[in-house]
């Protein structure tokens, strides 16, 4: 949490952390990892993060664990969202803003829907690294290390931007904290009033083709408006609370980080509030499955196609064996072709043995496509078919939708096809930006907002 209040309690000061089970990830079967260790760069690199301060403190990852909690329970709405991969370069107080504009504009409307609060949580301030589906690209024969993300090498198809590098770790570190020091002060000086981000909205609805969300727009705007004349105290809706999350691919950036809180003696992963593991590395017995299920930082685990209830239920016991509220949260990225086929069996699997946990739906990995032009890109259609079936799933079995995750920017890029305004495939030449996987531009996020408030006020 993003607070003043919070980075204030020298109770929730943090050290190096020394448990050797911290370290046992290192004998274990491990994936997506670059071949650096043990050069004389990544000792350097990881002995000058050993000595950063934390970027996120134990209070304010307690403080979101417990807010978690309540969203297993149905009490809020969660929303995390941000870039597929960040860059260093798109780490300017334009785009900063942009994204957390957006995000908060899709919080507005989903708690007007949701009728509870919404829990922000960006992809943003450490979400460097990706899983590659290879180790190697080639290009007219020429064959190169994939691209894994800012924090290990760079995009340019050269052997020098390729060469992994173990001090962009220390880059990764450094502009993690200019970001989060950009969004407290976003969120906490007073650019997230309720009055404001209402008027951002207003903005979006001119254009015609949002005509559809009038009525729901015309209503949040009475409420805002009978708020007001009610005499409601504004000054305090004019700042938020807003986490930071992102993937824990690269296993020495977050061991080097991890330090030890001192009012309890546990460990917390101090790169970001909450950690998610994906899809390619959740192997129950591999090595970033344990190393997470030592830290005290609420967990996420990307579920794909091929899960199973029984993959679900050996990822409680290992990442939660003491069931605490909040602490894990099942990210779900099945596909529109799938999702009600094979999302069921796994939450009947867990309702049926009793456990708790929050259940978040990812709309976006499951639904990537290849364009007639070559591009990497989704059809916002399906993006939004597989949060209407994932609603219809945990509808049917009596379960609670917790929340999206989803792969969007502040700007307005051309790289999801379709939306109310579409995107075409002949505006990607111009407009397709990302370095990784495609995004929902700003006007198609505020849709997907609108789309699932809409959802959620029908109930």
């Amino acid at each position: 949490m993003l607070n003043n209040a919070v980075f204030s309690d020298a109770g929730s000061q943090t050290g190096p952390a020394t448990d050797p089970a911290l370290d046992r990830w290192r004998s274990l079967p491990i994936k997506q990892q670059p071949d650096w260790t043990g050069t004389e760069a990544h000792d350097r690199a990881v002995a000058e993060l050993g000595t950063k301060p934390p970027l996120v403190f134990a209070g304010e990852v307690d403080a979101l664990r417990e807010q978690l909690a309540r969203a297993t329970r149905g009490e809020m709405f969660v929303l995390q969202g941000g870039d597929c991969a960040e860059t260093f370069a798109g780490a300017t107080a334009d785009k900063i803003q942009a994204r957390v504009k957006t995000i908060l504009q899709m919080a507005v409307v989903l708690t007007y829907g949701a009728q509870m609060p919404v829990l922000k949580m960006g992809r943003m301030a450490g979400q460097f690294a990706k899983p590659r589906s290879s180790a190697t690209e080639t290009r007219d024969g020429v064959t190169l290390p994939t691209f894994r993300g800012e924090i290990v090498n760079g995009f340019e198809f050269t052997e020098e931007a390729r060469m992994p590098d173990p001090m962009r770790m220390v880059q990764a570190y450094d502009t993690s904290a200019a970001t989060l020091n950009l969004i407290r002060a976003f969120t906490q000086g007073g650019f997230a009033d309720l009055r404001s981000v209402h008027s951002w909205n207003r903005g979006f609805m001119s254009n015609p083709a949002y005509q559809e969300y009038e009525e729901l727009a015309a209503e949040i705007d009475r409420a805002v408006r009978f708020m007001d004349a009610c005499g409601a105290d504004f000054e305090a809706l004019r700042r938020t609370d807003f986490y930071a999350a992102h993937e824990a691919l690269l296993l020495d950036y977050e061991r080097a980080l991890t330090r030890t809180d001192s009012r309890t003696g546990n460990p917390y992963a101090t790169s970001a509030h909450f950690l998610w593991i994906g899809e390619r590395t959740r192997d129950i017995d591999g090595a970033h499955v344990d190393f997470l299920s030592h830290v005290e930082n609420p967990l996420g685990v990307k579920l794909g196609p091929t899960s199973t209830g029984e993959d679900a239920l050996r990822l409680i016991e290992k990442l939660n064996p003491n069931r605490i509220p909040g602490r894990l949260t099942f990210i779900t990225r099945m596909g529109a072709s799938n999702i009600r086929e094979k999302l069921p069996p796994i939450v009947e699997a867990v309702k049926s043995a009793g456990e708790d946990v929050l259940w978040i739906t990812d709309p976006m990995h499951g639904n990537t496509v290849t364009s007639s032009n070559g591009y990497k890109t989704r059809r916002v259609e399906d993006v939004m078919d597989e949060v209407k079936g994932f609603f219809e799933v945990h509808q049917s079995l009596g379960t609670v939708p917790g929340g999206l995750h989803i792969e969007m920017t502040g700007d307005d890029v051309a790289e999801c096809l379709g939306g109310a305004d579409p995107i075409r495939e002949d505006q990607f030449d111009d407009l397709y930006e990302t370095v990784c996987d495609p995004r929902l531009n700003h006007s198609q996020s505020l849709e997907l907002a609108f789309q699932v408030a809409n959802g959620l006020a029908h109930r």
